[in-house]
Formats: C-alpha cells, structure tokens, sequence
C-alpha cells in the first residue's frame, strides 16, 4: 500500500485530538481535585508572549479542520473562538473529528499536486498539496498540541508521554 495524503493526516489528526481530549479530563480532574479555579489552568501559558493553553487547542484544531478543508477542497468551517471551559474545547474537539469524517479522502489524496492558498498572518501563501500538508501544516498542528500539552504539564497536572501520543494503532496497551 502507498501513502497517501489522506493516510498521512486524517489518522494522525484524529490520534492526536483524541488523546488532547483525554488530557483535557485530566486537567479538569486536577483542577478540581487542588482546587483550583480552571481559568488559572484554561489561561496558563508558557511565556508572555506565547498563546494560552485555550488558544493552543483552538489553533490544534484549526490546523486539523482547515488543513483537511482545503486538502479536499471544501469551504473551510469557521469556529467561534469561545471556548472558556474544558467541557468547551472537548466539544470544539469533538465538532473537528466529527467534521473530519465526512470528508472525501479520495479528494484530499487528488491534492498531491494541487495549488493550495491560505492565510498566514496578514499574507496568502500557495504551495503544492504534498508539502503543505508535510512542511506546514503537520509541524505546526503538532506544534500548537505540544504547547498545550506542555503548558499543563508545566502546571503540574500528571500526565506524559502516552498521554500525549494516546491510542497508537498497532502497538500494544500498556
């Protein structure tokens, strides 16, 4: 079997959401059980300049949903931006894999070569389907999920390395 660009981000993206989602109950989990105000933990970054923990999920998100948009060739959904709670962004989590599954893989695999234009700050951007998805748009989707994972951790909440990387297909429970 040969990859295709569908193989290369739908099962990765949905890996990935599916274990943040897990590690978004065990932030809720540790907040509640020191007591502590969510918002502390929803708002935490890891330096000033950096998004907060919120901001890092969103941007996950986003990477997934409009990375996979604009793969198949479909209008890219708009999300809000208003998540304020863990229940929120394990619901902005659960709208992204849910979106993710109706689209045509058979599209996204046709972008190989396809031009594919985004936004990136105030500029647009075209590349060719096969490196945005593996020179962009994956290093910075894994990117805004290690931030968020990190902030927590950063926080103290117990969570590690299978946490992070959550069902792998093919390698055993442990």
């Amino acid at each position: 079997m040969s990859l295709s660009l569908s193989h290369l981000s739908q099962p990765i993206f949905e890996q990935m959401l599916n274990s943040l989602s897990l590690v978004l109950d065990k932030a809720e989990e540790h907040a509640k059980a020191r007591k502590i105000d969510p918002s502390v933990l929803l708002n935490s970054r890891l330096y000033p300049d950096m998004f907060p923990f919120t901001r890092q999920v969103q941007i996950a998100c986003d990477f997934a949903k409009n990375t996979s948009s604009r793969l198949a060739g479909v209008d890219v959904p708009k999300y809000t931006d208003d998540e304020q709670s863990f229940a929120a962004l394990k619901e902005r989590i659960a709208k992204t894999l849910a979106f993710l599954k109706t689209l045509d893989h058979v599209a996204i695999d046709n972008a190989v070569e396809r031009d594919i234009t985004f936004p990136v700050g105030p500029m647009s951007v075209t590349m060719k389907g096969q490196p945005y998805l593996l020179h962009f748009a994956m290093p910075n989707f894994y990117f805004h999920h290690s931030m968020a994972y990190a902030i927590l951790r950063h926080n103290g909440v117990d969570i590690g390395k299978r946490d992070f990387l959550g069902t792998i297909p093919g390698f055993p429970k442990m």
